[in-house]
C-alpha cells in the first residue's frame, strides 16, 4: 500500500498513467476513491496522483500526531510532491480540497503549475461570499453535510449514482469525528489578486454549499481566472456530471506550460 510517514501520520496515495502530474485533492465527503470518473480518463496522457487526506480514507493519524487542519493538508501535499519527485504539478481540488491545494499554490506557487477550484473557495471570503454561503451553511446545520454533498435530482434520476457517492464517503470516519471544528475561512481575498497561477473555477448551478454567486466572487477576485458553471448540478460537479467536467478539465490542461 503506498504510502508516506509524515509527523504522526500515515499518508495513503495512487499513482496512474505517466506524463505531466495533476493531483486530485478531495472534498470531505470524499477520498482518493471518489474520482473513479477522472482517473481512467486522464492516465493515457498524465501521470495521475489521487491522495488521502490525512484523517479521510486510509491516511491514518497517530495517537498525538497533528490534527487534520488546512495547514497540515496543505504540509502533507508538499511533502508528497517531494517524495515523488514531482517539481510541478496541476492540482485539481473539490471542495475541502481547496483549502489544500489554494494553501499550497499561495504558499509554494512555483510547484504549481495550474490550479482547479472545484465548488470551492478554498477558506477565502469577505461580506458577499459570506452572505451567498449563508443559507446553506443554515442548511448543512440542520440535515448535515451528506444530503447536500449533490443535487437531489442525482438521487432521483441515477439512484446507483447516489448510493456510490454515499458509500465511498461512507469508508472514512465521521466527518464530526476528523474535523471537528469544521474548516476555517482565514485567508485574506486580497492574497487571491497576485497569484498568477492558471485557475479555473468550476461550481454547479445547484450547489447549496458554494453557489454560483460565492464562487463568481472568487473568479473576480482572480484576474485571468476562468469560470465554468454547470447546469442542474449540485456540490459534486465531478461526480454529478463527469463528462463535462472532464472535458472542461482537459481543456484547460491543454493550455497549461509545464515548465
Amino acid at each position: 500500500m503506498p504510502t508516506i510517514e509524515r509527523a504522526g501520520c500515515s499518508l495513503f496515495y495512487e499513482i496512474e498513467g505517466d506524463g505531466p502530474a495533476i493531483v486530485f485533492a478531495h472534498g470531505a465527503g470524499g477520498n482518493h476513491l471518489s474520482w473513479w470518473q477522472q482517473v481512467p480518463v486522464f492516465r493515457d496522457s498524465y501521470r495521475c496522483v489521487t491522495i488521502d487526506h490525512r484523517g479521510f480514507g486510509r491516511s491514518v493519524v497517530d495517537e498525538g500526531g497533528a490534527a487534520p487542519t488546512p495547514d497540515a493538508f496543505a504540509d502533507d501535499l508538499l511533502a508528497l510532491l517531494d517524495e515523488l519527485a514531482i517539481d510541478k504539478a496541476a492540482l485539481v481540488a473539490q471542495s475541502m480540497g481547496g483549502w489544500t491545494c489554494l494553501g499550497l499554490a499561495l504558499r509554494h506557487p512555483q510547484r504549481v503549475a495550474a490550479l482547479v477550484m472545484a465548488d470551492t473557495l478554498g477558506g477565502v471570503s469577505n461580506d458577499l461570499i459570506e452572505a451567498a454561503r449563508r443559507p446553506g451553511r443554515e442548511r448543512m446545520q440542520e440535515s448535515g453535510l451528506g444530503r447536500l454533498a449533490y443535487s437531489p435530482r442525482l438521487r432521483d434520476d441515477r439512484p446507483e449514482m447516489a448510493f456510490l457517492y454515499d458509500e465511498i464517503s461512507g469508508l472514512n470516519r465521521p466527518l464530526s469525528e476528523i474535523l471537528p471544528g469544521g474548516l476555517p475561512t482565514e485567508i485574506d481575498p486580497d492574497r487571491l489578486a497576485s497569484l498568477e497561477t492558471p485557475l479555473l473555477w468550476v461550481v454547479g448551478s445547484e450547489d447549496p454549499l458554494m453557489p454560483p454567486a460565492a464562487v463568481q466572487e472568487g473568479h473576480r477576485l482572480t484576474p485571468g481566472s476562468q469560470y465554468f458553471e454547470v447546469a442542474e448540478t449540485g456540490h459534486s460537479v465531478y461526480f454529478e456530471r463527469a463528462a463535462q467536467f472532464n472535458a472542461r478539465l482537459r481543456t484547460f490542461l491543454a493550455d497549461v506550460s509545464w515548465d
